[in-house]
């Protein structure tokens, strides 16, 4: 896996094109190696910014892998590393409160402070439900890194999460284990004297969603998140997949927390054939905004 940092910016944008820049950032010092299951967030301290990256999972040193567990991966050390955003200097914190490597968990960001919640850890093949508060301090000197444990935590990987207000998030999605999809919500109050994961109203999930044996997606932003699960569900083409959109954002009082499948598209390019990146140091892509919604027969006319 590459170790390589990559910061996406917003180039430009108008009524129907949006274009963006990615630029590899030159790291050094106590450089993190190449991961993926982790977390990148931005804290912000005494008017100074830090990088802050968490967990994830790596394949096994070149120097310990055997023939037999070649591919094989492992949880990467649960260092906190910081990364100078203007300088890409890398500094790596231990800290005892975290002793066992956990992967694909969730992180939410308040100022100066990371919470960090469930994840998976690979060596025992368990959701532990992690939850923690690190607190990153960034004074004129060295950093100051501090974490606390949580009481009330709950078990998940891979979950999506939203803001609905301003001291609220909501917590959807995800898997309980290997085989077992997460299909309870939890709401995040982070209010000054308290903290607390509370379960919440579950959405009513479509059929197609409860026999998935996986679905994925992203949070779309103002308390709406988008769900996939495979084409395969519907016994159509294997490689196309179905998305909907979960609300959990409250308007007037009322609570929209309800799925609705407002897009189906899939893509029939085959990967062999994409045309990969030059290896270069920057490089800009852009896409057009299509307001028209999207439906099933956009599959058979063959639009992408």
């Amino acid at each position: 896996l590459s170790d390589k940092l990559y910061v996406i910016c917003l180039a430009s944008k108008n009524n129907k094109k949006v274009t963006f820049t990615c630029t590899e950032k030159e790291l050094v010092g106590e450089i993190p190696e190449g991961r993926y299951g982790h977390t990148i967030n931005v804290v912000h301290s005494l008017g100074k910014s830090m990088i802050v990256i968490i967990g994830g999972r790596s394949y096994i040193a070149l120097g310990q892998r055997t023939t037999e567990k070649w591919n094989s991966v492992v949880d990467c050390m649960p260092h906190i590393f910081l990364v100078d955003p203007e300088f890409g200097c890398c500094t790596s914190y231990a800290l005892p409160e975290l002793q066992n490597g956990f992967s694909f968990h969730l992180s939410l960001v308040q100022n100066d402070i990371i919470y960090i919640i469930g994840g998976h850890s690979l060596e025992n093949n368990i959701r532990p439900p992690n939850f923690y508060k690190i607190k990153i301090d960034l004074p004129l000197g060295s950093p100051a890194v501090s974490c606390v444990i949580l009481p009330g935590g709950i078990s998940v990987s891979s979950a999506i999460m939203t803001q609905t207000r301003e001291k609220e998030f909501v917590v959807v999605g995800g898997y309980h284990s290997d085989n077992q999809k997460r299909m309870i919500c939890n709401t995040i109050n982070l209010d000054d004297n308290k903290i607390e994961i509370v379960e919440t109203e579950t959405p009513e999930w479509t059929p197609d969603i409860k026999h998935c044996k996986i679905w994925f997606g992203s949070d779309m932003g103002n308390g709406s998140i988008l769900f996939g699960i495979p084409g395969d569900n519907r016994q159509l083409t294997s490689d196309a997949n179905y998305f909907y959109i979960l609300k959990c954002q409250v308007e007037n009082d009322q609570s929209l927390e309800q799925m609705a499948q407002v897009c189906s598209q899939s893509s029939t390019e085959d990967a062999g054939e994409s045309t990969p990146f030059e290896d270069s140091e920057e490089f800009t892509f852009s896409f057009d905004i299509d307001t028209d919604t999207c439906n099933e027969d956009d599959n058979e006319n063959g639009s992408e």
